[in-house]
């Protein structure tokens, strides 16, 4: 992904945040949003996993997570109300590391996507050795795990940076159909 995609992403998460009695939260909708979820069901899978991810850590779910509802315009002037969840920034952070990172994935160099997975595969075994409790730690383990593997691609020459992006995952796939249907319809030479 390139370092303007990430940015902006940046930017447009920051701008979502709202303040409640003192607390920074974003709107799970919204983050659906941001984070390339169409669907609501499945964001509410990921949301779950975060969730228990929370749990684990030690952290009281219902501060992190709790449940509000939304009003949202509809055809005609009318409103529905839906269900949402006030995300501290914290929740947010396990939405990500739980989440499918397909949506981002999609840009980024094969070698990136395997040493975030490592990452995390890391962190996720290191907070239940070491019975790693709460979020500052949890945090500090996860932050670094991933200066750890960082360090050992830079010491093999790679830096994920200066990777060329992989070419748009769904533009290859497009472009993989298009050449099986061509050629099925070419006519079969003779032999």
């Amino acid at each position: 992904m390139k370092s303007e995609e990430i940015k902006s992403l940046f930017f447009q998460f920051e701008a979502a945040a709202s303040d409640l009695e003192g607390v920074e939260c974003w709107s799970a909708r919204e983050l659906q949003i941001l984070l390339g979820y169409s669907k609501w069901e499945n964001f509410e899978k990921v949301i779950q996993k975060a969730k228990d991810a929370c749990k684990n850590a030690g952290e009281e779910m219902g501060y992190h997570f709790p449940d509000i509802r939304k009003t949202i315009p509809m055809p005609k002037g009318a409103e529905k109300e839906i269900d949402d969840m006030l995300l501290t920034r914290y929740a947010c952070y396990l939405i990500a590391q739980n989440g499918n990172s397909r949506p981002i994935a999609d840009f980024l160099p094969t070698i990136s996507i395997k040493a975030k997975d490592l990452a995390a595969e890391m962190t996720g075994l290191n907070v239940q050795s070491k019975d790693l409790k709460g979020q500052t730690k949890i945090e500090k383990e996860h932050v670094d795990n991933n200066l750890a593997v960082r360090n050992m691609l830079t010491q093999r020459g790679i830096v994920p940076e200066k990777l060329p992006p992989a070419e748009d995952v769904k533009k290859l796939q497009r472009k993989l159909d298009g050449d099986e249907k061509e050629l099925l319809k070419s006519p079969k030479k003779k032999k």
